[in-house]
């Protein structure tokens, strides 16, 4: 009797391209346990999936575990849904408010306070998101995932975090890579590979299918996945995610 794996990945629109794949394709059987970015890293690490799309920060921290396919969730330019808002120059910060959900975008703020805005600001947990829509002087907001659209427009000034990691390493950059435990087969490996390949080519559908039409009838959320996400993990994004990786994570936010 075939062993049918356990597949987390997260839940939000930039990734539906992967699970329109991953439900459709005729070689993949497998399990699918949609959640949070930070969730998924948890239900791999307790041992509910033997297969993950994980936030690329607690790659290093994993054992027994290899990166697998050719596809991540990426940018190569503005990735508009990992940001840090505030109504101040970000250089002028006392505090960054830290959205929970992605322990890699949380890293990766820390790493452009440190190397790109030169400032120490002291790092809370955000999990009132009420704090957003009431900020007090000298507070930004960490904000990921689709929630972020609709705060676009509501602060002065916006940072996207892959133009921001760009300017400073000249790279594109991968949030979230596929994994698999080593003793995952070869053949299951092989049909998760063909299975994201034919989500991404179908893109539209996939909009269509799980709900992301809008008010628009989907170009935003069309325009969001090409334009913005990044889907391919090439020799660039590994190299950006050994320059991360090397610069070790440091972010640990105080909890109120």
């Amino acid at each position: 009797m075939a062993i049918i794996p356990k597949i987390t990945a997260v839940s939000y629109l930039n990734t539906i391209p992967f699970v329109y794949g991953m439900k459709h394709a005729d070689n993949l059987r497998a399990d699918l346990l949609l959640a949070p970015p930070a969730d998924c890293a948890r239900n791999y690490i307790e041992g509910k999936a033997d297969i993950a799309l994980l936030p690329s920060a607690v790659v290093p921290q994993l054992k027994n575990t290899n990166i697998i396919t050719d596809y991540c969730i990426g940018a190569v330019g503005a990735v508009r849904t990992v940001t840090v808002m505030s109504n101040e120059p970000i250089t002028t910060i006392k505090r960054i408010w830290l959205d929970a959900h992605s322990r890699t975008s949380v890293q990766l703020c820390g790493y452009l306070a440190e190397h790109k805005w030169h400032i120490q600001p002291e790092w809370r947990h955000l999990d009132d998101y009420a704090l957003v829509d009431n900020p007090e002087a000298g507070d930004a907001f960490l904000l990921i995932g689709d929630k972020v659209f609709g705060y676009e427009g509501k602060f002065r000034y916006v940072y996207d975090l892959a133009i921001e990691w760009r300017e400073v390493t000249k790279l594109p950059f991968a949030f979230a890579v596929w994994v698999a435990r080593k003793d995952v087969s070869l053949e299951v490996t092989d049909a998760l590979q063909h299975a994201l390949t034919f989500g991404v080519e179908h893109t539209w559908e996939a909009i269509n299918e799980l709900g992301y039409l809008g008010n628009d009838g989907g170009v935003t959320a069309y325009e969001y996945l090409t334009r913005n996400i990044d889907f391919i993990l090439d020799d660039e994004k590994h190299k950006a995610l050994k320059k991360f990786w090397d610069a070790g994570l440091k972010v640990t936010p105080r909890s109120y």
